[in-house]
């Protein structure tokens, strides 16, 4: 096993309550023939799993540091914080890699250090019938769309983008929801601040994703996430009327909807009003270029 010098790939890889889960994706982690130069488990573990997640973060040579416990967004900002080299990889405990997963990330990172990465995943060991799940954009009505222009986006892969380091001594992921697909909108909003996003073909994760077997199931959550993400995309980093005319009209509608309790989208007109306040005040942070704000 080696580490290419140049370039310090920091691992920031969150974790709770999955010690078992956590093994499996070290074991594929150091299988790995190329190695990255630290991996930093950061661990919202309930106290009586932390001992665990600890004790086999610490077999395999990782650094292990307690979590804050406020939710996802907020880990991957505590993990990456704790990260020293030149770029970060962000990752979670229920990943396994293909082999030259990360002799590949170095090759792009030699050839473009600059820019950030993102990754696709199948949710089991690839075949021929497997689906690929590939990073998407986030779409005025909050869904995500694969990306038309592969080498220029604003596609993030949750648990699978490689940050150049810089990336988190100014802006951080949302914290506001602690899950969900708020993560989208960190893409948007880089791409507006003049960061180059693209897509990495060359390699893969496997997700060990289970439908219905999330470590939290909030409808509520889901779709103010996703109002918040794609609000702010339209209205505020990549501005486009049309579309933020879009996302604003579908999300009142479906608000209505289940206010007057005609069919139930997890989301009241009360939930509407304050993502577009809170919408205003993130827009308001950004503009001034306060990112510190933006948590």
């Amino acid at each position: 096993m080696k580490s290419i010098p140049d370039i310090q790939l920091s691992v920031a890889l969150v974790s709770r309550n999955r010690p078992d889960s956590l093994n499996r994706c070290l074991i594929s982690l150091r299988a790995q023939s190329v190695q990255p130069f630290e991996v930093v488990v950061s661990d919202d573990s309930d106290p009586d799993i932390a001992f665990k997640t600890e004790a086999i973060a610490k077999s395999w040579n990782c650094k292990y540091i307690t979590g804050p416990r406020q939710g996802l967004y907020a880990n991957r900002n505590h993990a990456a914080f704790a990260c020293q080299g030149t770029h970060i990889r962000t990752m979670d405990d229920d990943h396994e890699f293909p082999e030259n997963h990360f002799q590949i990330i170095y090759k792009i990172l030699d050839s473009y250090p600059n820019s950030i990465w993102i990754i696709g995943e199948y949710w089991e060991q690839p075949t021929p019938f497997s689906t690929f799940y590939p990073p998407g954009e986030i779409q005025p009505r909050g869904f995500s769309k694969f990306p038309s222009n592969l080498d220029d986006c604003f596609a993030i892969s949750d648990g699978a983008t490689i940050y150049p380091k810089q990336v988190f001594e100014n802006h951080r992921f949302l914290e506001v929801f602690k899950f969900g697909s708020i993560y989208l909108e960190f893409g948007a909003r880089l791409k507006a601040l003049g960061y180059r996003i693209r897509y990495c073909p060359d390699t893969y994760i496997i997700h060990h994703y289970i439908p219905g077997k999330r470590s939290f199931n909030d409808e509520n959550l889901e779709i103010k996430s996703a109002f918040l993400a794609a609000y702010l995309t339209y209205s505020c980093y990549l501005p486009n009327l049309l579309k933020k005319f879009e996302c604003l009209s579908y999300f009142l509608f479906i608000s209505l909807l289940t206010s007057l309790k005609l069919k139930n989208y997890y989301l009241s007109i009360f939930d509407f009003w304050s993502i577009v306040v809170l919408c205003k005040s993130y827009e308001k942070s950004f503009l001034l270029r306060k990112y510190n704000q933006m948590i």
